[in-house]
């Protein structure tokens, strides 16, 4: 048996030519409904926020993108969106660098190493982490984990690193950009986690098994075996956790520090989109102000949809590469 017949998938048989049955086109009628509802929310949810955001947009245009000043008092107001842009884009990438080798590493601890007394145990926890709500995180990331990092982990980079500017002087409030990363991975960690568990499982044991057989180290069997088989769910897991880094407002509030800047140090204050809008939007009080606001909200859902669009094109290039590797060797 080739590993291309191992995952080949089972032939769906269509509607038509068969008779129709209550059941069947109940099941077809329901589930498309479903689908268009998903399809109109989305639809309405762009309009709103396009519409929302149409002042600012013709009062600053591309400009808002690039600048960074955000200035809300009535009569001088200014408003651009790169400073949170930077923020978001630098927490969310940054989270998802630590995130990426622990999540997967947790996944391979339980589905190859862990004995299975202490399975069950673990994968709760992972799980229960996920289910924590993001404001207690927040809160036990102000309490916590600011003052630890900023006496311990930042201080000791600083002294290490402190050639490259992104190892700066910490800040004295405790809330900075690292901070809101650190907390960011610990959110992240737990989804990524669990769907590389899932498809580690899904590893044919025919393949591993064979590998093992052959001589190969468990190390080179992961490497040679699991790896390919499963990379391309990989590379939609990083990219799931990297849309929750990206959405993420109120854990990054409560640590970013909301400084509207542009800093490289990472021990800096700074802020994010999602940050922002939560911060900021019920304490609005000019029309312009507001529609700023929610152009940010649309500059964030852009962002999203093009992170997701990469995405589904880096998982359909892998999982086409892969299958033709696959579908090459018995």
């Amino acid at each position: 048996m080739s590993a291309a017949d191992i995952s080949t998938e089972p032939t769906r048989r269509p509607f038509t030519g068969r008779r129709v049955r209550f059941g069947d086109v109940s099941l077809q009628l329901v589930a498309g409904a479903a689908a268009l509802g998903v399809t109109v929310l989305v639809g309405l949810i762009v309009w709103k926020i396009v519409d929302g955001s149409r002042l600012a947009i013709v009062k600053n245009g591309w400009a808002f993108l690039i600048r960074v000043a955000w200035n809300p008092v009535p009569g001088r107001e200014l408003y651009g969106a790169a400073s949170f842009l930077f923020g978001t884009v630098l927490t969310s990438f940054g989270a998802l660098l630590i995130a990426a080798p622990l999540s997967i590493g947790v996944a391979l601890f339980l589905t190859e190493l862990a004995p299975r007394v202490i399975q069950g145990p673990v994968t709760a926890l992972v799980e229960t982490l996920a289910a924590v709500p993001s404001v207690l995180i927040g809160l036990w990331g102000i309490y916590v984990l600011g003052p630890v990092l900023r006496t311990s982990i930042e201080s000791w980079l600083h002294t290490v690193f402190g050639f490259i500017p992104l190892f700066g002087d910490p800040s004295a409030a405790g809330a900075s950009i690292f901070t809101a990363i650190i907390v960011l991975t610990i959110m992240i960690l737990p989804i990524v986690s669990s769907i590389s568990r899932e498809l580690f499982r899904e590893v044919p044991s025919e393949l591993k098994e064979g590998a093992l057989a052959l001589g190969t180290t468990r190390w080179e069997m992961v490497r040679g075996v699991i790896f390919p088989y499963a990379r391309g769910g990989i590379a939609a897991a990083l990219i799931l956790g990297l849309s929750r880094a990206m959405g993420e407002a109120i854990a990054v509030t409560q640590v970013v520090g909301g400084s509207p800047t542009i800093q490289w140090n990472l021990f800096s204050t700074g802020d994010t989109l999602a940050s922002k809008i939560a911060a900021a939007y019920q304490g609005a009080v000019t029309s312009l102000q507001l529609s700023s606001l929610i152009y940010l909200g649309l500059v964030l859902l852009v962002f999203s949809l093009l992170a997701n669009l990469v995405a589904q094109w880096i998982v359909r290039r892998v999982a086409r590469k892969h299958g033709v590797t696959r579908g090459g060797h018995v």
